[in-house]
């Protein structure tokens, strides 16, 4: 992560303000990338709409794609915490339904991400932190390598909410959980025949 180091001989109250600037960069940029693509948005719009000095923006952030992979982590970390028991679970269509509708829930926000100019670093965020958890919980018996099945999975998902997002007659969440579910879900938990 490009965020710069906060820590370190800093006083908690300093740590703690930081922090809050922080929280107040992330939603500024959250409610700017609704309005228009990220290409479009400066760092001036950003601290006038956080409330913040233009300097202190590069004291917790060296640019613009800094502040986004930190919103993006943010956002893929909750994703996936809906997306894991997908491999877990026996219902892999509960929580399906449980992942359509936290992003229906957030739409504007994860159109923007997916349709405009972070789409790409959501995609690599959300590979990555896949990978990451699957070290940490192994996925059960699967004919697919493992990282194959998340690079997958991930790589569905992905296109699916996008075109989901991007409809202008969207199916319901409930729909389109089962559609994830039999398209980036089911095929790799077929049995090896």
């Amino acid at each position: 992560m490009t965020l710069l180091s906060t820590t370190g001989g800093t006083p908690a109250s300093s740590r703690g303000k930081s922090r809050r600037t922080r929280m107040a960069l992330r939603e500024a940029l959250l409610a700017l990338i609704v309005e228009k693509p990220l290409e479009q948005i400066t760092i001036r719009e950003l601290t006038a709409a956080a409330g913040v000095a233009y300097a202190t923006y590069f004291r917790n952030y060296a640019d613009k794609e800094a502040l986004l992979h930190d919103l993006v982590a943010d956002e893929v970390a909750t994703l996936l915490a809906l997306t894991v028991p997908l491999f877990v679970t026996v219902d892999s269509l509960a929580s399906t339904r449980a992942l359509c509708a936290y992003v229906w829930e957030r739409r504007d926000l994860w159109r923007a991400l997916l349709t405009g100019g972070a789409a790409g670093a959501m995609k690599t965020e959300y590979q990555r932190q896949a990978l990451l958890m699957r070290e940490k919980q192994p996925l059960g018996e699967s004919w697919l390598p493992a990282d194959l099945a998340v690079s997958f999975c991930v790589a569905g998902l992905v296109e699916i909410l996008t075109w989901w997002l991007k409809h202008e007659d969207p199916p319901s969440a409930h729909d389109m959980a089962e559609v994830i579910n039999r398209l980036a879900v089911m095929p790799l938990m077929q049995p090896d025949e």
